[in-house]
């Protein structure tokens, strides 16, 4: 459990089980009457309920026995024992650098010291601690994980040499296969499979959760999908365009219903959040509708990593600063498993899918330099080339038009370590969706609404996917600024804080002195005086205005300052 906050307001509850938070949450409506933008502020009084006990999680992978699945687990247990391992350019130790959550950090406040203060998002709230999460899944192949760790290539030797003793008695379970849906190349893995129909397919899946589930003595699982990327399934009226449509057919034995979707549908039933890792269509219409029937969290889709990320924040920068993307072209080649699966034409249109739209949304906010209808040409290529296993290469060009029609190209080389880039994002996408699952929240109006939990479709998990799945009549958000604010701000909703507001008025002003008259309770206690009021320390000067103070003494300060 987090104990390393405590808010002081009125507006911020700890109690026994819940962190409660009174919140504002400000938004503008805009409305175009006779050519004219009228905009409306609005602000809604929200309350959230965030649970303080943190569950003994489980979590169940899809493909465990793959790049990712491997990775990830050799990185939790070297983290979990602090093993620290010798390569030539010296000792190593275990991080979460890549996480979010585990290494990322947000501005908190302003301290009495050192000016802004930032701290891990792990601090800010009670979360699931990594080194503590039980791992278990499926995978086609047989392969225990230590043999699935040498295969990957992706971690040294030495780390590798004292993880086998751990890894080794870790096998999958069989998982469903069908060759339909994957490329012909994986059917030499094939040797760990769940068989007969599809709906004996699902009850075995079911089976497995729930066994999993008292095995490990877990208070929760979270099932994600990390196996390879499949075609896109048909869409059809009868087949999967309702909850009780998809289950009927699932009875039938219908051919267009996919491995992943089949994964789905067993978590959603046994109340365990579903989360999709690859480009496919998982969640067909008939998918959400059980989730939202049922209230379980479904989260996707296609991990964001590499490539997609910097593109999402390039693309941002270039619309942002009014300059004009007209021709995105991304290549990669990659030589993994995942690789050899993408050089399937079917399983690559998934993946082009999702990676071509990451750039819309900025091009529909920038209507100053598009017109309706237009956007860049976006090209996106894939290759194969095995030598280079795990270390996806990725070179991307932008071209822009400029002033007075001028170009300017970038053009961007990116070498990584596909798996080492993907395992701190399934660990975000877990502890993020384990936590939405212990915050719910009501409006607070004249008719005081109950608690409600987040809608079944977890949109906050954007900033962690390629091709984000929203809630119907949602936005879709790319953006990858936009997506790490709205967390941001989420987690300091729950503790009652205001949203991140980089103004910073405080230190704009030409006589700062008016800010100190109004606000006397908001100066630091340790300002320096003398005995007649006057600041006598340049730090402390520097503090209040946000200018270095040579020789500059400020007079007339409140008489309740005191040192």
């Amino acid at each position: 459990m987090c104990d390393t906050i405590e808010v002081q307001s009125p507006n911020t509850r700890y109690t026994e089980k819940y962190i409660e938070a009174d919140y504002k949450y400000d938004t503008t409506i805009v409305k175009k009457e006779k050519g004219i933008l009228k905009v409306t502020p609005r602000t809604t009084r929200v309350q959230f309920r965030t649970s303080k006990h943190v569950p003994k999680l489980g979590v169940m992978l899809v493909g465990w026995g793959g790049n990712n699945g491997s990775t990830l687990t050799a990185a939790i247990l070297a983290n979990k024992h602090n093993i620290t391992w010798r390569t030539k350019e010296g000792v190593k130790k275990p991080n979460y650098y890549g996480s979010l959550i585990q290494s990322g950090t947000t501005r908190l406040g302003t301290s009495e010291t050192t000016g802004d203060l930032y701290i891990p998002f792990k601090d800010m709230l009670p979360l699931v601690n990594p080194n503590d999460i039980v791992l278990g899944g499926w995978d086609i192949s047989s392969r225990n994980l230590a043999e699935s760790m040498e295969r990957a290539e992706v971690l040294d030797y030495d780390l590798q040499r004292q993880l086998i003793p751990m890894m080794d008695k870790m096998k999958p379970l069989p998982a469903v296969y069908d060759k339909d849906f994957i490329a012909a190349n994986q059917e030499s893995r094939a040797d760990n499979l769940i068989t007969g129909t599809k709906w004996e397919q699902l009850e075995q899946i079911r089976k497995n959760i729930r066994e999993f589930k008292e095995k490990s003595q877990v208070g929760k699982v979270i099932i994600l999908w990390t196996a390879n990327t499949e075609r896109f399934c048909d869409i059809r009226e009868g087949l999967n365009d309702t909850s009780s449509n998809l289950l009927k057919s699932i009875k039938e034995n219908a051919s267009e219903i996919s491995p992943s979707t089949l994964y789905a549908v067993a978590s959603i039933l046994e109340e365990c959040a579903y989360i999709n890792g690859s480009p496919q269509n998982t969640f067909v219409p008939g998918v959400i509708e059980l989730a939202e029937k049922n209230n379980v969290l479904i989260g996707g889709d296609d991990f964001k990593s590499g490539q997609t990320k910097f593109k999402s924040v390039l693309v941002d920068f270039l619309i942002g600063a009014g300059i004009k993307p007209v021709s995105v072209v991304s290549y990669n080649h990659l030589g993994n498993n995942d690789g050899k699966n993408l050089s399937a034409p079917q399983q690559f249109r998934s993946k082009e899918i999702s990676k071509s739209n990451v750039v819309d949304d900025m091009v529909a906010s920038n209507s100053a330099i598009y017109a309706p209808g237009e956007k860049p040409d976006h090209c996106v290529v894939i290759k194969y080339v095995p030598y280079v296993k795990d270390s996806k290469r990725a070179l991307d060009e932008y071209t822009s038009e400029i002033m007075m029609n001028g170009k300017n190209t970038i053009v961007v080389h990116n070498t990584c370590e596909d798996s080492l880039l993907a395992a701190p994002i399934i660990l975000d996408l877990i502890i993020l969706t384990e936590l939405c699952q212990r915050i719910s929240f009501r409006i607070l109006s004249s008719s005081e609404t109950a608690f409600q939990p987040f809608n079944s479709v977890l949109s906050i998990l954007s900033y962690l996917c390629k091709a984000p799945l929203v809630p119907k009549g949602a936005p879709v958000v790319n953006a990858l600024a936009r997506q790490r604010s709205c967390i941001e701000n989420l987690f300091r909703g729950c503790l009652g804080l205001p949203p991140v507001n980089h103004l910073d008025l405080e230190h704009k002003l030409s006589d700062p002195i008016a800010w100190c008259t109004e606000q006397p309770e908001k100066i630091r206690p340790s300002v320096e005086q003398d005995v007649n009021g006057f600041i006598k320390s340049k730090h402390d000067a520097a503090f209040l205005t946000g200018r270095i103070a040579e020789d500059i003494v400020f007079k007339g300060l409140p008489k309740n300052i005191t040192s």
